[in-house]
């Protein structure tokens, strides 16, 4: 997940509890998602609006931190837009706070740090909520999301059992950050090879890296490899099951009022049902929540 995701093990029973019932193109997806005329309209939410610190209210704007390189969350258009369904929630989220999204490219690793130094008022960019964040920023909690592999079509690999392997990821993701070091640790002290960690700036080129025989597997959030696979069926498959889920946050400065609207919005569009149609548009739905929460690893 990135850590960019990371995403340290929030409890599985926890997670559970929060769930309502997933790329080689960094452009806009055809399958899943659709036209963005399909994304339904949303209207403000004046309890949430009241919420809002009064710098943003009179800015009439929300300027959000974002990495385009992880489809199908966020990615870019033709036009170098961001789209992706993590976008159309943020777009629907602003829309019930009275504001208009304005997005700001950054690579991942200075998101957080532009909220705290007061450049972005969040970062949406498929964000894992971890204890670690959480001591620098707070979440609002959205998503559930696990760990998938890919391999290739002919592969026969298994995640529990992959010391010796080369697995590429996204670098700075909690795949690359926490998931695979682990993993090659517990190898090294079972005495076994070590996991090789094929590590690149965009998911991309981790996803190319097996297909072009660089690397055994790929290692990243269930939706992103999901939606490689749905890209490249004919030249790489699932390798097991999702595993360690974990929540996606919307990230916020530590203790900002801005936390409040922000889960009163999301929590507004989960009621009116926005927030769902906007996930079975992508085909993540599997992934949402009923209760939009806050610092939910910390409080797990």
């Amino acid at each position: 997940m990135r850590t960019k995701l990371t995403l340290p093990v929030v409890a599985i029973a926890a997670v559970a509890g929060l769930m309502l019932t997933g790329c080689v193109d960094n452009s806009t997806p055809t399958t899943p998602g659709g036209s963005s005329s399909d994304t339904p309209s949303v209207g403000v939410d004046e309890a949430a609006v009241a919420l809002l610190p009064d710098n943003i209210k009179q800015a009439g704007k929300l300027i959000i931190g974002i990495d385009p390189t992880y489809p199908p969350n966020e990615s870019k258009d033709d036009a170098g837009n961001p789209v992706g369904w993590d976008v159309e929630l943020a777009n629907a989220m602003a829309a019930k706070l009275g504001l208009t999204p304005e997005y700001q490219i950054a690579s991942f690793d200075k998101i957080i740090p532009s909220i705290k130094g007061g450049t972005f008022d969040v970062g949406v960019s498929s964000f894992t909520d971890n204890v670690e964040r959480e001591a620098s920023v707070d979440f609002v909690n959205y998503f559930v999301a696990g760990v998938m592999w890919a391999q290739p079509i002919d592969g026969n690999v298994d995640p529990a059992n992959a010391c010796g392997l080369t697995v590429s990821v996204q670098a700075t993701t909690y795949e690359e950050t926490d998931e695979l070091p682990a993993a090659s640790q517990a190898c090294t002290d079972a005495g076994k090879a070590p996991i090789t960690i094929l590590k690149f700036d965009k998911q991309d080129d981790a996803t190319l890296a097996i297909t072009d025989g660089r690397a055994d597997a790929m290692s990243a959030d269930t939706p992103i490899t999901l939606y490689a696979i749905s890209k490249l069926s004919d030249k790489i498959k699932a390798a097991g099951e999702s595993f360690e889920d974990a929540p996606y946050g919307i990230a916020v400065a530590k203790g900002s009022p801005l936390v409040k609207a922000i889960q009163a919005a999301l929590q507004s569009m989960v009621d009116d049902g926005s927030y769902k149609a906007i996930l079975d548009k992508w085909g993540v739905a599997d992934g949402g929540i009923s209760t939009i929460t806050i610092n939910a690893a910390g409080n797990s």
